[in-house]
């Protein structure tokens, strides 16, 4: 089996700790055949055999032999794809009409037989935070641009919140994410139905980010690692890219029966890796597009899971 992720251009990547180049390096090293290629390389047609420009790469492993030192193309070569291959879905939402428009092409490759994992129609189905809101223990959410229904959703909450959040759908790594004061928030919810031209998300805030939220990593259904991520003194947002800590942790029962429940239904879809990120026990995102932060649980735990990943895609093949 060949295996062909789909990727950023490096240049826009964190080479130190991307999810999608350790995997690419565990494959290499142990001798799988693995390339990484671009959305200016894929292309699909309905005129025969289906070709495409994939790149041969190199990396570095720093001395913890987790983290990377660095990652770059060596080469370049087309090859016909075939049922044997395994094509990775790696790039980064969000999730708008150009990422929409992969997912169409990609699930016409799944169509004549390619292996694409996670599956596209499985990531077009499911919104990474609504998806959470359907959850047992969900946190009260509104989804909307109307502000009389936001405010009817806020004056309705019990109990009363400190502060409210707002966020976008489709956005990721706390992008968009705003903390505000109870009284007075009207104004900047209409300034952010506009920004992001369309709905935006009202939650209110959760005390319980002050001791973390809880990242954890599943595949195939079953949890090959988790974190509590702590965000910096007098921050909410507990997002690793804006200078959160993390360290190895244990889910609680209910937190695993959870996420149990949800990795089950979701591999009824073809979508196999998620990330799921907890807040006092309810989850509050489903990460499908492009599961991250697979280096940082692989440090905390001190084992690269890229290994354990590889090992559960050929269980199945």
């Amino acid at each position: 089996m060949r295996h062909l992720l789909l990727i950023d251009p490096i240049e826009k990547l964190n080479t130190k700790k991307d999810s999608s180049f350790m995997l690419a390096l565990a494959m290499q090293r142990r001798g799988i055949e693995c390339y990484v290629f671009f959305e200016k390389d894929f292309a699909v047609h309905n005129q025969g055999v289906q070709k495409l420009t994939v790149h041969s790469f190199k990396g570095t492993l720093k001395e913890d032999g987790i983290y990377m030192a660095s990652f770059e193309t060596t080469g370049s070569k087309v090859i016909e794809l075939a049922a044997t291959d395994m094509i990775h879905m790696r790039l980064d939402p969000p999730f708008d009409s150009r990422y929409l428009r992969v997912l169409w092409m990609l699930d016409d490759l799944a169509e004549k037989g390619i292996q694409v994992l996670n599956h596209p129609r499985g990531i077009m189905l499911f919104n990474e935070k609504l998806y959470a809101y359907r959850s047992e223990g969900a946190v009260a959410s509104f989804i909307g641009s109307n502000v009389r229904l936001a405010a009817q959703f806020v004056h309705n909450l019990n109990p009363k919140p400190s502060a409210l959040i707002l966020k976008p759908m489709d956005l990721y790594s706390g992008i968009g994410v705003e903390k505000l004061p109870v009284a007075g928030w009207e104004e900047r919810f209409e300034e952010k139905v506009n920004e992001l031209n369309g709905p935006v998300i009202v939650q209110p805030f959760i005390e319980a980010v002050a001791q973390g939220e809880v990242r954890s990593l599943y595949f195939k259904g079953k949890e090959i690692g988790t974190i509590l991520k702590m965000p910096k003194d007098g921050e909410f947002l507990s997002n690793i890219a804006q200078g959160a800590t993390f360290a190895a942790h244990p889910l609680t029962p209910l937190e695993r029966s959870r996420c149990e429940k949800i990795a089950t239904e979701l591999q009824g879809y073809g979508v196999d890796w998620l990330a799921f990120d907890i807040l006092g026990e309810a989850i509050s995102e489903v990460n499908i597009t492009c599961p991250g932060l697979l280096v940082e649980v692989s440090y905390a735990l001190k084992k690269n899971l890229a290994d354990v990943v590889i090992d559960m895609i050929n269980q199945k093949s």
